[in-house]
């Protein structure tokens, strides 16, 4: 440390220890000194919660960080949305689920105390009336979650460019592209009319780490995931005047219900040629088989990445907490996408 740097911590303390010494003598029923300390330590918690509990703050009490926040995630009834719909409610928001799967949506948004509606967000009219319905029922909108996405067929044939099939990736891009960029449109409409100075609020989008590089999924995927992270940036620069952030998610691996049965209509394939059909349900051994699979890819060892994950890096991005973060594609992959060992390091 400079000498300039040790002086001026020493001084700090010589301050806080002067202070210390006044307080103690005005009030003596604080006690000695090391009482004292311990009493304004106690008196000032930590805003993260407790750390003390092995480093694992989440497993104390903390403050809700979006309180009485409107928020709409898409894709919420079951995965990564799921877990994003469960993180904002326990953090005090009043979220609206917006899914195609009308059973999952409405069971998990009685569970939860909050509302569902149904939304295909490649259609404009059902994003359109999902965002205006939000804004009726509670005055407004301030975080908008694109996370609704298709993975695509996960056939030999699927992944070749030479076999493309046009209307499947015509579908995946309308879900994954053009789904994000309506909400997009209509989450700004509604933010941007509130005005009054106050305006801003949150988009954010759970993209990939497809679309940070190649060879992570599939091709139709891959483009679709560039596609979201480019919008991201480039909305992030038009919302900006009006205080309104735009970000997104790249997640690595995880062992959603679409990610297993991809997987397994792989596996299927490679067995007897008879494909699976793409809502078939995950069981936890299939959950078990996938987590081991990208474990075994993962750069981080000893963390398996999980969709509690991915939703504590929306919350981040939903809360003001990130009141200075736009147009940031936030990677959440242990460092697959940026480091690669090459040289067994």
């Amino acid at each position: 440390m400079h000498g300039a740097a040790v002086a001026a911590t020493m001084t700090a303390v010589e301050f806080i220890s002067d202070k210390m010494a006044h307080h103690h003598q005005t009030n003596p029923n604080c006690g000695d000194a090391t009482t004292l300390q311990s009493h304004h330590v106690a008196a000032a918690p930590c805003p993260w919660g407790d750390t003390t509990n092995n480093g694992n703050a989440a497993a104390v009490p903390m403050d809700k960080r979006l309180e009485g926040k409107v928020c709409i995630v898409t894709g919420g009834a079951q995965g990564i949305g799921e877990a994003i719909a469960r993180m904002f409610v326990r953090h005090g928001a009043r979220v609206v689920i917006a899914d195609i799967d009308d059973a999952a949506g409405e069971a998990l948004a009685a569970s939860l105390g909050c509302v569902f509606e149904h939304c295909d967000v490649s259609v404009e009219a059902d994003v359109e009336r999902t965002v205006q319905r939000a804004v009726a029922r509670h005055g407004r909108l301030d975080v908008y979650c694109n996370n609704a996405g298709v993975l695509g067929r996960q056939t030999r044939a699927a992944k070749r460019i030479a076999s493309m099939d046009a209307a499947e990736f015509e579908r995946v891009l309308r879900v994954n592209a053009l789904g994000a960029a309506l909400g997009m449109k209509h989450a700004a409409r509604a933010m941007v009319a509130r005005g009054g100075g106050g305006g801003g609020g949150s988009i954010l989008s759970v993209a990939s780490v497809a679309g940070v590089m190649g060879g992570m999924g599939p091709h139709a995927y891959t483009a679709s995931k560039h596609a979201l992270v480019g919008l991201t940036k480039n909305v992030a620069c038009e919302l900006g005047e009006h205080g309104i952030r735009v970000n997104c998610i790249s997640p690595f691996g995880v062992a959603t219900p679409m990610l297993v049965n991809a997987w397994r209509q792989q596996e299927e394939e490679e067995k007897s040629s008879a494909p699976l059909e793409e809502e078939k349900k995950s069981s936890s051994e299939s959950v078990e088989k996938m987590e081991e699979v990208v474990r075994g890819l993962a750069t981080l060892k000893g963390v398996t990445l999980r969709a509690s994950d991915i939703a504590e890096a929306a919350l981040f991005l939903a809360s003001d907490e990130s009141r200075y973060v736009s147009g940031h594609n936030l990677v959440v992959d242990g460092g697959v996408t940026t480091s690669t060992n090459l040289i067994g390091l």
